[in-house]
């Protein structure tokens, strides 16, 4: 598999995080009227450009991770491929139906599928054992710091939270970028590891693909921003600034951890926690999703890894 046509799919894939992940950073903003769509979108495109960028110059734990998972040997670019067509394919089949699923959950099934295809012998366990962990932790810590901050929060007037929600949707918009940006720079190190078998980046790798994921998140998501902001959970201003920091609690401490988790499991989470009277049916839709997300993604990645293997 020559490398361009790899490098490409990546881009696809980053491309699409942005368009179909990083609208859940702003969705409580949205749905609270504090900030306009394309306000909202225009800010989490230049705060996931920043999260990628910043976070990169400080820590690379959570690209170092993923980049673990697995050992493809010769046959990386063809495991590669699959994992991303996989993760692009499951992606739009989510927003076309506009449910938040989570790249980061396609992503990693995908590449544990690849390397299944090739051989049980390809997965790392421990690694797979510690993102398998940062997944669920990131559930818990959603909905606990969603919750506390709903109580800590002082009682105040609706305009007060509902500028601080500007605040807010920053915030998880930059640990987004934060987060998913190192999950595909880890990809990227799996591209160019294939003849030193060692963790190593381009220097432009960064702000590529942090301009692939803004330009993304300028696309829009506005069906995702509604089940997430307004068809799961009544949230007031007060409430969905709890989720937005509960949210950017969750991401800072996983990213410090070099956990690599999803955006979205932890918006949900602490959209939950935070809110009030919850739609046990959307909330359940979007539990489904995402435990169909690793047999579907893992699937397809085999699939596709024995189809261009014949």
């Amino acid at each position: 598999m020559p490398l361009i046509p790899v490098l490409l799919l990546l881009f696809a894939v980053i491309l699409v995080n942005g368009w179909t992940d990083a609208p859940n950073a702003i969705a409580t903003a949205v749905a609270a009227e504090a900030l306009s769509f394309p306000a909202a979108v225009s800010l989490a495109a230049l705060c996931n450009l920043l999260g990628v960028v910043c976070t990169l110059n400080i820590s690379d734990a959570v690209a170092r991770t993923l980049w673990s998972m697995a050992d493809f040997g010769s046959h990386s670019l063809t495991a590669l491929s699959a994992a991303l067509a996989a993760t692009v394919l499951w992606a739009v089949f989510a927003w076309r139906f506009g449910v938040p699923t989570s790249e980061s959950h396609a992503l990693i099934s995908g590449l544990a599928g690849a390397a299944l295809g090739l051989g049980a012998e390809r997965l790392r366990l421990g690694a797979i054992l510690w993102v398998l962990f940062g997944l669920i932790l990131s559930l818990v810590l959603g909905f606990t710091l969603g919750r506390l901050f709903r109580r800590l929060l002082p009682e105040k007037g609706t305009g007060f939270y509902r500028r601080s929600q500007v605040v807010g949707a920053a915030l998880t918009a930059f640990f987004h970028g934060a987060q998913d940006g190192q999950k595909f720079l880890g990809v990227l190190a799996l591209i160019f590891a294939l003849d030193s078998h060692s963790f190593a980046l381009p220097p432009w790798a960064g702000w590529v693909c942090a301009a692939v994921m803004a330009l993304g998140t300028l696309l829009g998501g506005r069906r995702i921003i509604d089940t997430v902001g307004r068809k799961m959970v009544l949230l007031t201003p007060h409430s969905g600034f709890a989720a937005d920091l509960g949210c950017a609690g969750a991401l800072l401490l996983c990213t410090l951890w070099g956990l690599p988790v999803s955006t979205t499991h932890a918006k949900a989470a602490a959209i939950l926690g935070a809110g009030a009277d919850p739609n046990k049916r959307v909330a359940g839709s979007l539990g489904a999703a995402w435990l169909l997300t690793f047999p579907a993604c893992g699937f397809l990645a085999f699939f596709l890894v024995k189809c261009l293997l014949v």
